[in-house]
This record gives C-alpha cells, sequence and structure tokens, in this order.
C-alpha cells in the first residue's frame, strides 16, 4: 500500500488509531487483552483466537456470523460409509505470507496440513520437541487419542483416519486450533534455532499479513494482496489497539479512533444505541458464565460442600446487578439455543440456613478461608467479574466462610486455573462449534482436565454417556446420551451456572459487513469502511 507523507508519519510513531479513516482503508479494532501468541493451538480464549483470526485459514471454516462450515484451504471432502476416513482435497494456488527472515519456495500444499496436525498429535514430533507446547483443544476434544493416522495420496490430498466415529469431526477442524502453519516455515525455524517463533512471529494463508505485536499496546497487520480469496480483503491495515479498560475502549469509538470494539458495560448500552455515529448489533448469546469448584481441594471434594455453596447463592441479585437487561439466569452446563439442552433440569432454591447446615454436617468450620478467582477481563458471559465477586464474597460469608477474592492478567489467571490452583473461580464459555461436545465434552470431561475444565471433575459415568454420544451420528440417540451427561452434571455440581448474556457488539456506523459470530469471534474477512 502506497501511503502520503503524513499517513506515513503516524505509521512511523504508532499512531494510526488517530488517523483520518480518508487517509486510508484502515480499520481499527479496540480490544481487550494481549495474546500470549499466534500459535493458535496453544490457546482457548477469545482474546488468543482473535489475534490469530486474521492471519491464518483452516481445512473448512465456519461461514461468517454462522454455525454452518464451508470448504476452505480444502475445496471439497468426502467421508467412508463407516465414518472412520476423511478424505480432503486442497485448494490450489494458495500462499503463504512472508516476513523479513522468510520467503515461502512453494505454495500450500498436503505437507502443511500433515505438519499442522502430527505436530499435536505425536509427542515425538522434532518440532515438538524442538519447542515443546501443550494443544489444550486438541487433548480435551480427544483429538489425540481418536486421530489413529494422517497420510497424503498426492500433494494436495490429505486423509484422516478416526478410530471411532466422531460426529463433530468436520465441525471441530473449523476451529482456531486447527489453522493450517507452513511446514516450510517450521523447518526453517528449527534450522536456525528459533522454534519459538513460530508462536510470536506467524506466517499463515490468511487474509492478513502479520506485521508487528507490541504487548498491551497494539498488533499490526497489514492486508493480503496475495489472498485466495480477494473479495474478503478489503482493509488495507487492520490494528488492534489493546485496551483493558471498558471506558477507554467506548471513548475510542465515540472519538472514531478505533471503529468496533467488544463487550460494553451493560449501563452504557443505551448510550451507545443512542449515538448517530454508531450502531450495535444485538444477538442472542451462545454463552454460558459460571462458577467453577476446584473437586482436588478440600473441602470441595465433597458432594454436600459443592451443595451447600451452590444453594447460597443468591443467583437472581447476581444476575440483575451484574448483567442487567443483557442476562438471562442459567440453570444448565450449556446454553438453552444448543440443540441436546434439557430443559427439564431445575436449580436448587436459594437458602442460606440450609447450607449453613449441610457445611456444618460436612466438617467445615465457621470462618474457613477460601479463595474466589476473579476474571480480570470482560467477557458476554461475565460482564463484571469483580462485581460477582463481591457479591459472591457476600453470600458466602452469611454462611460461615472467609472468602478472599484473588485476581491475575487474564493469561495468567488461565495458566493458573488450568494447573488447578484455585479453590472456585468465575469463568465461562462462548460455544465454538455449534456441537452440544463443545461444551460437554470440552469443559467437564476426564481428558479437558488441564485444559478447559476448570473443576478438575472426572466422573466416569459422565464421561461414559459423553464419549458415547459422539461416536453416535444420530440426533435424537446423541441428544438422549447429552441429556442424562446434563442430569448427572447437575447432580455432582462440580459447577454453579449463573447466566446466559445477550450479546452487544458495538461498531461505528460506517463499517460495512461485520458479522457477529455466535461464537464470540472477531472475524474481519469481508470487512470495509466506508
Amino acid at each position: 500500500m502506497r501511503h502520503t507523507p503524513i499517513y506515513a508519519a503516524l505509521l512511523g510513531f504508532g499512531l494510526l488509531a488517530q488517523a483520518p479513516a480518508s487517509l486510508a482503508k484502515n480499520l481499527v479494532f479496540c480490544s481487550e487483552g494481549s495474546p500470549g501468541g499466534f500459535d493458535t493451538a496453544q490457546y482457548t480464549s477469545a482474546t488468543d483466537n482473535d489475534a490469530a483470526e486474521p492471519i491464518y485459514n483452516r481445512l473448512v471454516e465456519f461461514e461468517r456470523g454462522a454455525t454452518a462450515v464451508k470448504p476452505a484451504l480444502a475445496k471439497s471432502w468426502e467421508v467412508s460409509d463407516d465414518g472412520l476416513t476423511y478424505t480432503f482435497h486442497l485448494r490450489e494456488g494458495v500462499k503463504f505470507h512472508s516476513n523479513k527472515d522468510f520467503t515461502p519456495s512453494r505454495d500450500f500444499n498436503a505437507d502443511d496440513v500433515l505438519f499442522t496436525f502430527n505436530r499435536m498429535l505425536d509427542r515425538n514430533h522434532p518440532f515438538r520437541k524442538a519447542y515443546p507446547t501443550e494443544f489444550p483443544y486438541f487433548v480435551s476434544m480427544s483429538l489425540d487419542k481418536n486421530i489413529a493416522r494422517i497420510e497424503t495420496t498426492d500433494p494436495m490430498t490429505v486423509v484422516f483416519t478416526l478410530n471411532s466415529v466422531d460426529a463433530a469431526f468436520v465441525q471441530n477442524l473449523a476451529m482456531n486450533f486447527a489453522s493450517v502453519l507452513s511446514a516450510e516455515y517450521a523447518e526453517q525455524l528449527m534450522t536456525s534455532g528459533r522454534p519459538s517463533d513460530i508462536n510470536q512471529k506467524p506466517i499463515g494463508t490468511g487474509p492478513f499479513v502479520f506485521q508487528r505485536y507490541q504487548k498491551d499496546s497494539q498488533i499490526r497487520y497489514r492486508g493480503n494482496k496475495d489472498y485466495w480469496d480477494p473479495s474478503q480483503v478489503k482493509i488495507d491495515q487492520l490494528i488492534f489497539s489493546i485496551n483493558t479498560d471498558p471506558s477507554v475502549r467506548i471513548q475510542k469509538l465515540r472519538k472514531n479512533e478505533c471503529q468496533v470494539t467488544l463487550h460494553p458495560r451493560p449501563a452504557d448500552l443505551n448510550a451507545l444505541k443512542s449515538d448517530p455515529k454508531l450502531q450495535v448489533i444485538e444477538k442472542p448469546g451462545f454463552n454460558l458464565g459460571y462458577i467453577a469448584y476446584n473437586v482436588r481441594h478440600k473441602p470441595f471434594d465433597q458432594l454436600e460442600v459443592r451443595q451447600a455453596m451452590d444453594m447460597a447463592i443468591n443467583k437472581s441479585a447476581i444476575v440483575k446487578a451484574v448483567y442487567q437487561e443483557a442476562g438471562q439466569l442459567a440453570v444448565g452446563s450449556m446454553p438453552p439455543t444448543q440443540w441436546s439442552y434439557d430443559d427439564s433440569i431445575k436449580d436448587a432454591d436459594y437458602n442460606p440456613d440450609k447450607a449453613r447446615e449441610l457445611l456444618k454436617a460436612a466438617g467445615v468450620k465457621e470462618g474457613t478461608e477460601i479463595t474466589l478467582w476473579a476474571m480480570p477481563v470482560q467477557r458476554p458471559y461475565n460482564p463484571n467479574a469483580k462485581l460477582m465477586a463481591e457479591m459472591l464474597q457476600a453470600d458466602w460469608g452469611k454462611v460461615g466462610l472467609n472468602v478472599k477474592i484473588v485476581s491475575y492478567e487474564w493469561g495468567e489467571y488461565l495458566k493458573r486455573t488450568k494447573d488447578g490452583e484455585h479453590d472456585i473461580s468465575l469463568i465461562g464459555w462462548t460455544g465454538d462449534n455449534g456441537d452440544p461436545d463443545n461444551w460437554l465434552g470440552t469443559l467437564y470431561s476426564c481428558d479437558a482436565i488441564g485444559s478447559n475444565n476448570y473443576s478438575m471433575w472426572c466422573d466416569p459415568q459422565y464421561d461414559a454417556l459423553v464419549k458415547k454420544a459422539k461416536t453416535i451420528t444420530d440426533r435424537e440417540q446423541r441428544t438422549a446420551l447429552y441429556q442424562q451427561a446434563q442430569q448427572r452434571l447437575k447432580q455432582q455440581l462440580p459447577i454453579t451456572p449463573i447466566a446466559h448474556s445477550t450479546v452487544n457488539q458495538p461498531l461505528s456506523a460506517k463499517v460495512v459487513d461485520f458479522k457477529v459470530s455466535p461464537f464470540g469471534r472477531n472475524n474481519f474477512s469481508g470487512v470495509s469502511t466506508e
């Protein structure tokens, strides 16, 4: 892209966020956190996935703003009659990005798919040994156990063979963790002794090319002029302006210093909706905010204690104060809009007196100190974790517990809770692929401990139901099993569901064709500005 002298100067001093939009086709996104990196297979948070989304493609991808899967790096695929073999035919002429250290010598082909998935599948893979890391999504969905092998029949054909039927397999491959990396770039990084650069200097095939990242400040991308679908690249410069304070994000949006932001406070919504320079897209939330009890920490290993904690919470008061008009009280372990949701499940009544009795019977002494971890960021599923934590502190204080509120920077918070350092944590989820397994398997299964199972709960009866449901393609049969699993989870109470929220997406009225993802992702393919 050619810059005017003024625009070049602004770019050089890092002031693009203040540059008038007329100087170039640029878009600034006010994001709310710094990503840990750009190797998407390592991460599960929306912050990390949003930052990597512009850079990569996957074999298949979700239609923008929808849950349906469409071809991407795979132009077509077939599934064998027994449901165990998936053959993907790859798109030709797709080019990888370059940077100052790497220029690709070939187009995308099957070798890149093999590298991407074998690195996650094989603990002895050379690149994984050179750059050790974990792959939480891949493991929590049992893909490490279920993918028997990945082979190529020619440079543009890849065959996945599974050990058992996985009804959600193609949906899973559309998720961010399955973003396809360059095998050639990985080999160069290994040769030069810099394998970790795959996480900090990413190379992909996506609509935007990574330029640079300044932690807690900004990420810069440029439009990919060689993108295989040029209709999706309508922005010259895409900038993520990182602002943890929601009030700062809203101020910048109103001043046109950014054109898209996220997670407005409920109290700001009326003013945003009445501003003629803005638009607010409202969608039903495909999310759940919940409390996770670490069952590996005493006294939360006792069901009676978890029951007491649950019935001591004044959920309706929390929903009213924290979510205001944008929240609906949650009862189940996934949103009611997810197929197979069991609407027969009910909450226990709010009953502090009975909760106190249960705690006493379980041997929990008056004044017992526990830690409650509160998220440092806003999410649609929890717009104000600090306030929620304070209300829970008061609720549990009424039944004799001394609650200490703990928080960390978001990346550190996720790492420590995945390691099980907390007693109780506030957390949540926005669905990733429209399949019930993305909730019931990804969040609460035994395989998900160490990744997204923040309760550290492993129940063989529950696990058997969820695993069996994945191996069946008939929706009615799957629904019956998933509803049994939901009943079991509600009986055992490793979590207390709090709320589902409506998603409100504020953006400039000049932004064209931005689609709100049901999965909570911010995707700038096909987006332009007037």
